[in-house]
Formats: structure tokens, C-alpha cells, sequence
């Protein structure tokens, strides 16, 4: 969303000054946040720690136990911990740097290069600018003499160079130095280093993925390598402690890391003004490298060394028609103590449907294991999961979820590359799983990817036209209109009687005329509402005193997905990215269960949280806020952070439904994907999300889908979400919205539109002009239901339904608040 930072700008670590030391840190909590629970803090240095992905370990230079170290770059102490917009704009009580995280972890650090570079980062601090939108990629890199590196070669035996990258909202990375690529400036840092060092380990402090392809330029001169992904406020000591071997590196990547920009599948269409074609349909990531170009990719999807070695034993325990079940071994062959993620990929028959070579069908992280220590992992995949969408009726069936006929091939290892084939199981008929209707399918014509063969039977990239749209949508959506309650006027009937069981929900929607059910339909005009705790991003349900008095709530929303973003100060969580390269469910849902209560104790009863949009590029800006290239990744973890922010009884939104994945004129931009790519890949992880922890709210994006956009598309949040997926939450709009009229039911415009696709509230829920958001709410409803054709008192019934079920679901923790307050 488009705001105004509420931190400050213009100093390191966004507005924070890095903290030195622990017992600094309580020093620091005593002024900043005193309310902040430790354990928080100790289990977000975990998940960041673990999230940390170690990409090279030559010769074992890691952990680095009693080396003398000598840390270059600026990042080391002007560390990135998270990136820009929305998603990590928190005022943070503290952020740790990368030098006083490894003197934490017992590191002995050059004391005489970090006093160099203390001084210069003084004397030339970050130029954070306060434009939205503007802020830098990268910071300049002090010039580094040979003199200098030799000399520190000679009171330090390992080298550590820091390189941190950022973007995010509104704010796309760039194909150029400073940004995707390495600068000048840090290619001669890394050119001086590794000359003088004979051991030299790299740190990337990023939230996107970047050019690597320079590693191999240096051969052995670079013996490790580090992917830091954003890791908030405890990211750089979360980062020095891996380097320590305090805590084992153990993290894998979501995204596959390729040799160049051009060889992502996405590259020739992506940063389009006005429109993005997904010509590459459901060959996102790895499923395009391992199916067309395996010697294309420099580090696979799911890869990630450890400092210890692990065997995998894999059995199959049962199959049948329903599922597979394995039953891993797994076992500490190495001399550290080490946690292993094992991985199971399915290979599907492609007889009509092309398929993937390989997609990912179950993880699970193991425990810690000491050397000689095993785990067995029992994994199940479900056959069902594994069905393709036809929306061309290739198969004979068109719109249908099926498993063809043919072997399935199950592998099992810790990538997608190592991965060893282990069974195989044969379906003798095609099998429907699951009939739909066609929906949000594509408007304009374009190609998309499909697997042909050469003749020797290797797959090679192929071009079909996608399937258009054909759906009556008008007869739909009319044939579906639900059916309207007689208003009936003020009974006296208030919201807590229907949860005390004394009347029913529907009677008392019935007493709301056409004003208040419009006023239930927007937030409550601006952000920083004087409803909700100070710096809200807005507020939603009572925003009118006729509301309040009806025993409807105020219900308080506040930007995530890293943070609570409020006037007051609270936690930097590690971003998207860095916890799903952990792997590690449970610990997920540990920390945002603890994030939960510190919701409760900020005034925050909707966190905007989790970003789950999809990787589909690597210059999108705000891919530190999501989690991966998969959509199984994208989808178990968004489910772990809803249950764990929702196990405190305060409410998860996830967001931006769907396929936003650009930052460059996000609300103007068309994402044109086949249905089956949309399905398959970019609404997938949401279903999972949806169906497996049932969040209580959810965000629709701004860009338009196949020509409609997000909050007005009704294929995407009534057929679909509400139909298919048998979602009965609350839907939002993301932070204003775009004005338009309804094409097939012309007395329909803005908000009436909106509501007639069951996106329930207009947050924040003032009017969008082209001056920029105005602090007043429109009349496009009320005028809407006036009128011949417009908008129906049922259609707001059923919207009101939505939002009150929010509102009573919330109930506890806000009047607990009041009362605390009052108290």
C-alpha cells in the first residue's frame, strides 16, 4: 500500500542505530519498547538463523571457531535488515550489525579494519530519502586500497566480505550495478580481498535474489558463500551466529538461482508498463530449469549445505489409489551437530497436459542431530494434490482438476536436484478429481510454454495459444444474486445478542438501512484512523457512531508481513523470504504465535500478513515479503503464520490476491495468464493457506488479472475463493482502489461494483482521485442501490455477513483491550 513512513528517515539501520552488545540492548528496550518479550526476540534470531542459506563451503573455512576475522564492506555495520514499503516499515526498537554480532558470538574481529570502516560509514552515511518509491538499491562502497587488505592479511586468517542489496514497494529491482548486479566499486572490493586473503567467505545481505554468476570467477579464492536473506531486527547477529557455528547452518533456497537474468523463464516479460504476458504459464522456477534447461541454473531450488553430513534412507510404507507414504531416514553422518530438510518431487505423465520434470510434493525440516543421532521423517502425498488443471479439455474433461493415466514418478533427497527417484506408481485411467467452471481465464490472445520433444524424446520449449475465455459472465453473476432480508429497522437487536445466542445474525443485519450496510462496506476513511492505536493503517466495522451503538466494533488493522507498523515501536520480524528458507513449519507458527500477543499488546487486531505472491521474477521488489518460486512453499507457510498470529484470537490477512508480481505501475498493470498457470501456480499456495488455517481476512491485490481488476474481480473472489475453496472470511481491498464500471452491469461503478464481487471493505476507505487519496468517502453505493439495475440490499446483507463475522470473531481480544484500557 501507498503510505507515508511512520519512522523516521535519513539515518542507519532505518532510523535505529545498531546495538553493540546485550547488555546494550536492555539498555536500549528500556527506552524503545519494554514490553517486548524476550522470547520473541530469541525465537525471530532463530528463524533467521535458520533461514540463512549456505551456498559454498570449500574446504570447510566455516564456522569459522577461532579464527581471526576481517570484515569488509560498508553493510557490515549499515546492514540491511529488511526492505523498503509497507511490508518493513516498523519503527524497530533496535538492529543488530554484522561486527557486533560476531564479537557477540565470541568472534574475534579485526579491531583495526572495523574502526576503518566505523569512521568512513560516519563520515559518509546512507542517503535513505524520504520519497516514496525512491529509496537506494544498494549503498556506496568505501574504496578499498591493497595496502589496507594486506595489511589486515596480516592480523586476521579469514576475510569476510559483506555485499546487501534492498528493494520493495513501488520499488522493483533493476537489471544494472548497484542492483541485480555487483557495482565497480565491489568488484575491486572483492578483487583487493581475495588477493590478499588466501580464505575469503561472502556475505549477501538481500531480500531478493541477485547476479551470483561472479562466485565463479573467483574459483577457490572464494571459499564460502552466505545467502543472508532479510532478516530484521535480530537478522545480522542471526547471521554471525551461523558464521560461528553457534547455530548450524541449515537453511535452503525457494527460488532457484540461475546463471543469468536472461535465463528465467519470465525475463522477455516482465517490467511491462501496462501489461505482463505469463507466457511461460505453469514453468515457473524450477519447474522450467529442471524440464528445459538443467545446465542453466548455477544453484537449485531447495539447496543448501549444512556444516555436518547427512544419509537419507527413503521407503515406501504404502501406496495405493489414494496416496503414497514414506517413511526417511535420516542420520548425522558428520562430526557437527546439524538439522537436514528432507524433500519429496512427483514427475507427473504429461500424455496430454505438459508437465514439469519435477514438482515439489511434500517437506519436513528434522531436529537438531548430534552426529550419529537420526530421525525418521514420515512424509504423505496425497494423489489428489498432484492433479493439473485442464482448462482446455486436452483430457476430455475441460475446467477439471485431473490425474492422468500413466507412471508417476516420486523422488527423494534434499533439491530438487539431488533428488533420487524412489518409486514409481502406475494409474491405469484418468481420473477427475475435481470439476469446476471456468474462471478469471484469459481475454486476450497470447502463447504460452508447453513441452515438446525432440527425437530422441527430450523435452524442448514449445508454443501453443492459451485457451480465451468463454464464460457468460453477466448470466453468472445475475443467476447467483442472493436473496435480500426485509429491513426491518432498529429492534433494539445488538451485535453481542447474537453472540450470546439471543437473536439471530440475520435478524439483526435486517435492521441496518442502506447507509449503515454501505458504511459496514469501507473502512473508516483514512489511515491513522482515531479509532484504532496510534499510526493504524485503518480501521474497519464500527467506523459510524449508528454501528457503534449497535455493539459493532472498531476492528484496528496494521501493516505486516515483518512487523506491526504503529506509532510505537515494535518487532522486526525476518522477512518472507528468510523464513521460508528455513523450512521449518513449526517454528514458523512459534514465532507469529508470539507475534500474535504482541499484536494484542500494540492495539493491533488485523495484522496485513502473510505476502504470499509468488517469485515469479527475481527483480520484483517485494519478493523479501513472500516466499518462494512454490507454490506448496508459499502456501505451508503462509498456513503456519495465519495459525500462529490466529491462535492468539487476533486475525491474519493474507495478501495480494492474486498474481501481483510487479512493483512498477502495480495498479495499472494487467498480469494476462492462462487459467491453468493461474490455478496451478499463482492461486495455489493461497487455496492451501485458505482451506488449511482459514484466515479470517484476506487482500486483493492492485493490478488487474486477465483484463479485470483484483477488487472487482468476481471469477477470482466469488467463483473461486468463496465457491471452490468455500472461503466465509472478510475481503479487503488493498489501500485505495481503481475507479471503474461494472462492463456487464453498467449502473454498477466503484465501490458498487466492488461489493458485487464480494470484496466486502474499501480499506482505508476514502476516494482515490488523480491528486491522490482524498479523505472522504464516496456515495456509489447508496446511489447504486437507488437505481434500476444497480446494486442489491442483499448483495450488502451478504457483505455485512463477511465483516460482522470478523468483527465477532475479534470480539474478545477488543473488548479485553477496552476494558484494560478503562481499568
Amino acid at each position: 500500500m501507498p503510505t507515508t513512513p511512520v519512522t523516521e528517515s535519513g539515518d542507519r539501520s532505518h532510523g535505529v542505530m545498531a546495538v553493540e552488545s546485550v547488555a546494550q540492548l536492555s539498555t536500549v528496550l528500556e527506552d524503545t519498547d519494554p514490553t517486548l518479550d524476550p522470547a520473541l526476540g530469541r525465537i525471530a534470531r532463530q528463524a533467521a538463523a535458520e533461514g540463512v542459506v549456505l551456498l559454498r563451503n570449500d574446504g570447510r573455512v566455516l564456522p569459522l571457531a577461532h579464527a581471526t576475522v576481517a570484515v569488509f564492506g560498508r553493510v557490515q555495520l549499515d546492514w540491511f535488515a529488511v526492505g523498503y514499503g509497507s511490508g518493513g516499515d516498523v519503527k524497530v526498537p533496535y538492529v543488530w550489525n554484522l561486527v557486533a554480532g560476531l564479537r557477540d558470538a565470541g568472534v574475534a574481529v579485526d579491531g583495526e579494519l572495523a574502526e576503518l570502516y566505523r569512521r568512513w560509514c560516519s563520515e559518509h552515511p546512507p542517503e535513505l530519502t524520504g520519497t516514496w518509491g525512491q529509496w537506494p538499491h544498494h549503498f556506496p562502497e568505501m574504496p578499498l586500497s591493497a595496502e589496507v587488505a594486506a595489511a589486515a592479511a596480516t592480523r586476521a586468517e579469514v576475510a569476510v566480505v559483506v555485499i546487501g542489496r534492498a528493494a520493495g514497494e513501488a520499488r522493483d529491482s533493476l537489471r544494472e550495478p548497484g542492483s541485480f548486479e555487483l557495482t565497480a566499486a565491489e568488484r575491486t572490493m572483492l578483487d583487493t580481498v581475495t588477493a590478499a586473503f588466501a580464505r575469503t567467505v561472502v556475505v549477501l545481505d538481500a531480500g531478493n535474489v541477485m547476479d551470483l554468476s561472479w562466485i565463479a570467477d573467483y574459483g577457490h579464492r572464494i571459499s564460502g558463500v552466505l545467502y543472508a536473506w532479510q532478516g530484521g531486527m535480530e537478522g545480522a547477529r542471526a547471521v554471525a551466529a551461523v558464521l560461528a557455528g553457534e547455530i548450524p547452518a541449515s537453511g535452503k533456497l525457494t527460488d532457484t538461482i540461475a546463471w543469468s537474468y536472461d535465463d528465467y523463464p519470465s525475463s522477455a516479460n516482465f517490467g511491462g508498463r501496462d501489461v505482463n504476458v505469463y507466457a511461460e504459464d505453469i514453468f515457473v522456477g524450477y519447474r522450467y530449469f529442471e524440464t528445459f534447461a538443467p545446465d542453466r541454473v548455477q544453484f537449485p531450488f531447495g539447496f543448501g549445505l549444512g556444516y555436518t553430513d547427512f544419509e537419507i534412507d527413503p521407503r515406501v510404507v504404502q501406496a495405493d489409489d489414494v496416496a503414497i507414504e514414506f517413511s526417511i531416514g535420516v542420520r548425522n553422518v558428520g562430526t557437527a551437530p546439524g538439522k537436514e530438510t528432507v524433500q519429496v518431487y512427483a514427475t507427473a505423465p504429461g500424455v496430454a497436459l505438459s508437465q514439469p520434470a519435477r514438482v515439489l510434493a511434500a517437506f519436513h525440516k528434522t531436529g537438531l542431530l548430534a552426529p550419529g543421532e537420526s530421525e525418521r521423517v514420515t512424509l504423505r502425498v496425497l494423489f489428489d494434490e498432484l492433479a493439473s488443471y485442464d482448462d482446455a479439455g486436452a483430457t476430455g474433461h475441460p475446467h477439471a482438476w485431473v490425474l492422468e493415466a500413466g507412471d508417476y514418478l516420486f523422488h527423494v533427497g534434499t533439491d530438487v536436484r539431488s533428488a533420487a527417484t524412489v518409486a514409481t506408481v502406475t494409474r491405469d485411467a484418468l481420473r477427475v478429481v475435481r470439476q469446476v467452471s471456468e474462471a478469471a481465464a484469459p481475454v486476450h490472445d497470447f502463447s504460452r510454454m508447453r513441452v515438446d520433444r525432440d527425437d530422441e524424446g527430450r523435452a524442448r520449449v514449445g508454443w501453443e495459444p492459451v485457451p480465451r475465455a468463454t464464460v457468460d459472465r453477466k448470466g453468472r453473476i445475475a443467476s447467483e444474486l442472493p436473496p435480500a432480508t426485509a429491513v426491518t429497522g432498529d429492534l433494539g437487536i445488538r451485535l453481542d445478542d447474537v453472540d450470546e445466542g439471543t437473536a439471530t445474525l440475520d435478524a439483526f443485519v435486517a435492521q441496518l438501512d442502506v447507509t449503515e450496510l454501505a458504511d459496514l462496506a469501507r473502512g473508516d476513511v483514512t489511515m491513522h484512523s482515531p479509532l484504532g492505536a496510534a499510526g493504524n493503517a485503518g480501521v474497519l466495522g464500527g467506523v459510524t457512531a449508528s454501528l457503534r451503538d449497535k455493539g459493532i466494533r472498531p476492528v484496528t488493522t496494521t501493516d505486516g508481513p515483518s512487523g506491526i507498523r504503529l506509532s510505537a515501536y515494535a518487532s522486526l520480524l525476518p522477512s518472507g523470504t528468510a523464513l521460508a528458507s528455513t523450512w521449518n513449519l513449526p517454528l514458523v507458527t512459534e514465532l507469529t504465535a508470539l507475534h500474535g500477543q504482541e499484536m494484542i499488546r500494540k492495539g493491533s487486531d488485523v495484522l496485513l500478513s502473510p505476502g504470499m505472491n509468488i517469485h515469479r521474477d527475481p527483480l520484483c521488489g517485494r519478493n523479501f515479503e513472500y516466499f518462494s518460486e512454490d507454490p506448496l512453499v508459499t502456501g505451508r507457510m503462509a498456513a503456519a503464520v495465519v495459525r500462529g498470529v490466529q491462535s492468539q484470537g487476533v486475525a491474519a490477512c493474507p495478501k495480494h490476491f492474486a498474481a501481483n508480481n510487479q512493483e512498477t505501475n502495480r495498479t495499472r498493470n494487467d498480469s494476462r495468464v492462462s487459467e491453468r498457470a493461474l490455478r496451478e501456480i499463482y492461486l495455489r499456495g493461497f487455496e492451501l493457506c485458505v482451506r488449511e488455517a482459514r484466515p479470517l481476512a484476506l487482500m486483493t491485490s492492485y493490478n488487474q488479472v486477465n483484463g479485470v481488476w483484483a477488487h472487482y474481480h468476481h471469477d477470482l473472489v466469488t467463483v473461486i475463493l468463496r465457491g471452490e475453496w468455500g472461503y466465509e472470511g472478510c475481503v479487503i481491498t488493498d489501500w485505495w482502489m481503481e475507479d471503474a464500471t461494472d462492463p456487464d452491469f453498467p449502473a454498477l461503478a466503484n465501490n458498487a461494483y466492488r461489493v458485487r464481487a464480494q470484496v466486502d471493505v474499501l480499506m482505508p476507505g476514502g476516494v482515490k482521485t488523480d491528486d491522490g487519496p482524498q479523505a472522504y468517502a464516496d456515495d456509489t453505493i447508496v446511489q447504486s442501490v437507488a437505481v434500476p439495475g444497480g446494486l442489491t440490499v442483499g448483495e450488502l446483507q451478504r457483505g455485512a455477513r463477511n465483516v460482522l463475522g470478523l468483527v465477532r470473531a475479534l470480539r474478545p481480544v477488543i473488548d479485553a483491550r477496552t476494558q484494560e484500557r478503562v481499568g
